[in-house]
């Protein structure tokens, strides 16, 4: 009894986080859908993918030490709630008829911004909780993603078929519900937990206070090299595959495959894959080598969609180029999670988690402009194969840059598990914002960020 006590807060975590995803993939495919639906622009719908994402990348920036100032727990639900509101004005206003393009922008950009907090909050309290409940660090990060992957997976298949015949405004008002039961199992379900609660003992609030904290996280962060390669990749990454997401897929599913149910298909699908990827590195992975498995995954997760798309106009070749890809990209946060998490102290978690996000992140406000720009430039089929050859690229970096050989574990690399030190800022310098993904929280966002993240 006293065991499974022990286990409710990562339970609770791991339930809140899985019903935020579902309701993440709801927006996913709702708003760029609502957009071309109600604009029929895919220029619009960049615009508005953008406004929905710099908030995050600025959220990130500055809000690792305000996190552990104000608590964990606390800033999950406070998170949570602001969201929930923010997307259920949307179908609200539209209603009644007095939502403006720029409401829409606005009430985007306030959920971006809400969100990540409370995404990093849940995100850096893992490790803790899987301590507490008495399970192994790997196991607890394959089941995070696992969860969250087939949490997108049941979310995707239910816009699609919702958008059909109920509309993209009753998806939203379900994602703005899915917020308000994550912000409740996270209040029921983790109390009592030092880890979650704030900070005590620390210096006063001041701007030159704040300064040092956030530069003993990028300290942390550009004293490691594996960190900063894993951050550049899956800035890329995250990148195109907000393109992918806000506008290439649903011009494309538009233009050639029928509709909103097959944009829920094939997500599904790709959560799907991912589900099957992370369940099967959790069950056997850390019997090979972490580099070798991560640098073929990377490689076949995300570009051969862009490429089949591009030259096809069918479901079945990209239904099962998703499938696939899902498999592989799968595999790769658990891999990316554990490596982590054992190259960040607990102290500093919450500020280097913060400063990953922003740097994985940094390029998805771009990328979903990108693609929209791309679109009325080049056509839906040059805008995929462009997009499609960054994310190739990128994917290389495992293979040229000499740090990846370091990910196997914390002995091999020189920085694993030392902090950084960093003077601290003179009385008169400012609080500086300094670029560092899922992720996240780093992740790779596979087609489908998380609420919204690090990495796939």
């Amino acid at each position: 009894m006293h065991r499974q006590r022990q286990r409710i807060p990562l339970a609770a975590t791991l339930a809140a986080n899985s019903i935020s995803t579902a309701g993440t993939s709801l927006t996913l495919i709702g708003v760029p859908w609502f957009v071309l639906e109600t604009t029929g622009s895919a220029g619009r719908a960049g615009v508005v993918a953008f406004c929905a994402t710099l908030p995050i990348v600025l959220a990130a920036l500055v809000g690792g030490p305000f996190i552990d100032r104000i608590g964990r727990r606390r800033v999950a639900i406070a998170s949570d709630t602001v969201c929930g509101l923010a997307i259920a004005a949307i179908p609200v206003l539209h209603h009644v008829g007095a939502l403006e393009f720029w409401m829409l922008c606005a009430l985007m950009a306030l959920n971006g911004f809400a969100h990540t907090p409370g995404n990093t909050a849940r995100y850096v309290l893992i490790p803790d909780l899987a301590e507490h409940a008495g399970t192994t660090l790997p196991r607890a990060a394959s089941l995070f993603d696992a969860v969250s992957r087939g949490a997108r997976m049941v979310g995707a298949a239910l816009a699609g078929v919702l958008i059909a015949f109920a509309g993209s405004e009753t998806v939203l008002l379900l994602d703005a519900a899915t917020f308000a039961l994550s912000a409740l199992l996270i209040a029921v379900g983790v109390r009592g937990l030092a880890s979650a609660e704030p900070r005590k003992g620390g210096a006063p609030v001041s701007l030159h206070t704040y300064g040092t904290e956030l530069r003993e996280g990028y300290g942390h962060l550009l004293g490691n090299r594996l960190l900063l390669a894993v951050v550049v990749m899956v800035m890329f990454m995250n990148g195109t595959d907000q393109g992918w997401n806000a506008v290439l897929l649903p011009v494309h599913a538009e233009a050639e495959l029928g509709g909103a149910k097959a944009i829920g298909l094939l997500t599904a699908l790709f959560g799907a894959g991912g589900l099957t990827g992370a369940l099967l590195y959790g069950a056997v992975g850390h019997r090979f080598s972490r580099r070798a498995v991560f640098t073929v995954c990377v490689i076949l997760c995300g570009a051969p969609r862009f490429l089949v798309a591009g030259v096809t106009g069918t479901v079945l070749p990209l239904a099962v180029t998703m499938l696939l890809g899902g498999i592989a990209g799968g595999v790769l946060n658990p891999i990316l999670t554990t490596v982590i998490y054992e190259r960040v102290p607990d102290r500093l978690r919450s500020r280097v988690s913060g400063a990953l996000t922003a740097g994985c992140e940094f390029a998805m406000p771009l990328g979903g402009l990108a693609a929209g720009l791309l679109v009325e430039g080049m056509g839906a089929s040059g805008a995929l194969l462009a997009m499609g050859g960054v994310y190739f690229v990128a994917t290389l970096s495992p293979l040229v840059f000499p740090s990846w050989r370091t990910m196997e574990g914390p002995a091999e690399d020189g920085a694993a598990g030392q902090e950084v030190s960093v003077p601290p800022p003179d009385d008169t310098s400012a609080v500086t914002s300094e670029v560092s993904s899922s992720a996240p929280s780093p992740e790779v966002s596979s087609s489908a960020p998380s609420r919204p993240a690090p990495a796939p």
